[in-house]
Formats: C-alpha cells, structure tokens, sequence
C-alpha cells in the first residue's frame, strides 16, 4: 500500500476528531479503492468511524447534464455499498457555482485525518488545503504511478517496467471492514438524475443515449463483456458494427469500477473458458497506464510542446501546407463535414458520449487534417471531448489525442499537412471495416433514440 500513498502535509491528527474523513473525488466504489482501504484502515487504528463525502459541483466549464446525470444515478448504490461497511456517507451536491467551498470546510473541521483519491488531474481542479493530516491514494492504476519514476515515451519503453511489477499488484484487495460504525444521521440524497436540472451547468448536453452511471452498471457493463464479447475481441475489436470492446471506459473515469477487478475478473474468465485475453489487457493496463504517465509528469498536457521532437519538427516544417477542406469548430461540432463516416463518429459522441476507439483515431486525424493549425485541431478536439464525452478529461483521452498528433507512436511515410505523423485514411477504413453498417446504426440511434439490437 505505501507505494499509492502520498502525504499531502505535515499537519498533525486533529486529537478531538469525531472521524476519518475520505474525501471522494474520483473512486466512487466500496470494492477494490486502495484510498478507501488506507482511510478505514486509519480510522480502525484511531478508533473512530469513517465518514465519506462524495462532492459533485459546478467548477467545470464543462460541467453538463450529461456528466451530472451519469453521476447521479449512481448515488443511491453508492450509498448503500457504504452504509453496509458501516461507514456514512453524504453526497454533497452544489447547486450553484462557487458553493462547495462550505461542504468541505464543514466536513473537515471536524476530522481527525483527511485521505482524498491521488489522481493526475487534466484541468485545474480545486485548490484543496488540509489544516489537518492528509493523503492522497492512488486507486486508478494497477501498478501506482509512483513506481514509474519517470516519463515514458512509448509502450515499449514503459510495458517491461510494468510486467516486473503486475506480480506484486495484480492482486485482489481484501473488503473493507470497520471497527465502529458511523452513527450520526446522514443527509439526505439528492433524488437521482433529475436534480441536474436545478444545477447551473451546461443543460445543451443531455444524457446518454446509452450509458447508464453507477456500481450496478458497471458490473452489468463487464459482465456482458466477458460473456459475449471477450471471446470475440482479438478479432473483431477494431471492427465498430460488431460491439465487442467493453465500453466500461466511463465507467473506469468515473471510478465505479476500478482497472484491477476488471483486469482480475478478464484473466480468470479467460483461464476457465480458455480465451486469449492478451490484446485486451495490453489496452486495459499497459496503454492506459501509458496515459497516466503521460499526465502525471507532463508540464501541460493540452499543449503541444509536450509531443516529442521529431513530431515538433514535422508539423512545424507542413505548417503552410494547404489544407482542403478547412473547418471550423462549429461545423466540426455540428457533424457537418464532406464525410458521412466523419458525420457518424461525431453523431455518436454527440448521443452516445463515447466514439468507438478505433473510428476515434480517425475522427481524431481528420481533424488535423482538416484544421486549419495544429494547435487549433488539438483545441477542437479537447472542446468535443470535454463537452461531450462521459470518459472525457481523462488521463486516457488526452493521451488518445495527442496520439492523433503523434504522442506515442514513430515516424511514418512522409505526406502533406502530417508530415511523418500517421495518416489515416477513408479508403483504409472502407477497406478494413463495415462503414455501412455503422452508419446506418448511427443514423438510426438519431433518428429513433434507441439502440440497435447489439
């Protein structure tokens, strides 16, 4: 455990605390959170009880319906998960923006000790100050990020690290349990998804089509992926109209399940049904883990100074390359280019919330293709996926961006606008997937609302 704890202050245990306090931010699960552990396991060893404040406010921009109704239902499980342990909880959620200050304030003038989620923030998020003992544990990784002591600038450099360490951390932690119960009564909940509607955020973007919050759909959400889509995912992942990746990435964002059990729960299905599972947990540990690296060393990580040298140089030397068609962020937004494949990708962002990973790369590259700068195209992107996107601002979609323009990969052939950065074509993705089908299947979810029988 002490590799994913991180002390946050030098302040001393408040001696008169009523109870430890796990300030929740990002980890909204009972099972397998290692910061959840680390606060039971100081509370047992102070003979208090455990407190949990989850906080859901208005601070983001980009704070939205969407985002606030995936968090809201799954408050109610979430609830009840804690209230097994014995442990209290209480969502508190602001209904205005600059409101939350007083939540915390509250909740922590009466602990003895502060733990939170260690997480690599990729927008500025609250400037939280402890005045009693605090921590920060990391529970998003498999192996902690603290044991990659360094950046890594590929999957080849930082896979061998990671494969050392999984023996030691690819183990399934023991459930909680806690000395005393909390006793005080809590605050009431805040009476699911519809309490969006009184919060000032964004209500242009409503939920998803799709995606349901909370523990329970998670749990629905790997289920079904080890039933009747694992065995098919080798083959078939990058193939969209054939529903076969796990679609658990919002769920994995927004901590209602965490990357161990779903890692955990793959490899022994995998060994009992003999399925390769190979592929899926290179993407699910190694690639993701990649991108938290990324996040947690790099100075900014919407920026493209972050890219490596070679891909600095070749974008800089295309830069008065013609671009035809060019863009703009408004006709990107409304799903109004040339191509009907393009149109489907940002159709399903804009109902889904999410874009099928691999027609995600080429949504990404067409942007390059079609803005006007580099920096404008990585600008255009970061504003769609943070808008609308339930596993947007995430460590992992900034790393799949900046892909778009290079990160983590090598040179290719040199060509127009990209320079020696991978081009991706409609030709290609003609070729190599089923683009009728899901076009068709997009052009239905927005006609009709629904989906199509997967």
């Amino acid at each position: 455990m002490e590799q994913r704890v991180r002390k946050l202050n030098r302040s001393d245990v408040r001696l008169d605390g009523e109870y430890v306090l796990y300030w929740l931010r990002w980890n909204r699960r009972v099972e397998s959170n290692h910061a959840l552990a680390f606060a039971a396991e100081l509370a047992n060893r102070l003979n208090l009880p455990l407190l949990v404040v989850e906080p859901l406010d208005c601070e983001d921009p980009y704070a939205c319906d969407r985002r606030h109704a995936f968090v809201l239902e799954g408050v109610a499980e979430t609830a009840a998960r804690f209230g097994k342990i014995g442990a209290g909880y209480q969502f508190a959620l602001s209904r205005r923006k600059h409101e939350g200050g007083h939540v915390f304030d509250q909740a922590v003038s009466k602990a003895a000790v502060v733990v939170t989620d260690d997480y690599p923030e990729t927008i500025a998020g609250p400037q939280l100050e402890f005045p009693v003992q605090a921590y920060a544990v990391d529970s998003s990784c498999i192996v902690p990020m603290s044991c990659i002591e360094a950046r890594s600038y590929a999957a080849y450099s930082i896979r061998p690290k990671i494969h050392k360490l999984l023996p030691q951390f690819l183990k399934s932690l023991a459930p909680v349990k806690l000395k005393r119960r909390f006793s005080v009564r809590e605050a009431d909940l805040p009476g699911g998804p519809a309490a969006a509607q009184s919060c000032e955020i964004d209500h242009d973007v409503p939920p998803s089509t799709a995606f349901r919050g909370g523990r329970l759909e998670a749990e629905r959400c790997l289920d079904r992926f080890l039933e009747k889509r694992l065995r098919r995912y080798s083959a078939d992942k990058n193939e969209p109209a054939a529903h076969v990746t796990s679609d658990l990435s919002p769920y994995l964002h927004f901590g209602f399940i965490s990357s161990l059990e779903v890692a955990l729960a793959v490899r022994e299905y995998a060994k009992e049904h003999k399925v390769v599972a190979d592929e899926f947990l290179e993407e699910l540990i190694v690639r993701r883990e990649l991108a938290f690296n990324f996040v947690r060393y790099a100075k900014k990580v919407d920026s493209l100074d972050e890219l490596p040298e070679w891909v600095r140089t070749t974008l800089n030397k295309h830069r008065s390359d013609p671009r035809d068609p060019v863009y703009t962020r408004e006709q990107f937004e409304s799903a109004a280019t040339c191509d009907d494949l393009w149109n489907a990708t940002q159709q399903e962002l804009l109902l889904r919330g999410k874009i099928h990973g691999y027609y995600r790369m080429y949504w990404g590259k067409k942007i390059v293709e079609w803005s006007a700068t580099p920096e404008e195209a990585l600008a255009t992107m970061i504003h769609l996926h943070d808008r609308y996107a339930l596993d947007g601002q995430d460590p992992n979609t900034y790393g799949n961006i900046l892909w778009c323009f290079g990160l983590h990969d090598r040179p290719w052939n040199e060509r127009p606008v990209f320079g020696t950065v991978r081009w991706m074509s409609r030709g290609g993705m003609d070729r190599k997937t089923d683009v009728k089908a899901y076009i068709a299947e997009i052009a239905y979810l927005k006609r009709t609302g629904k989906e199509l029988n997967q």
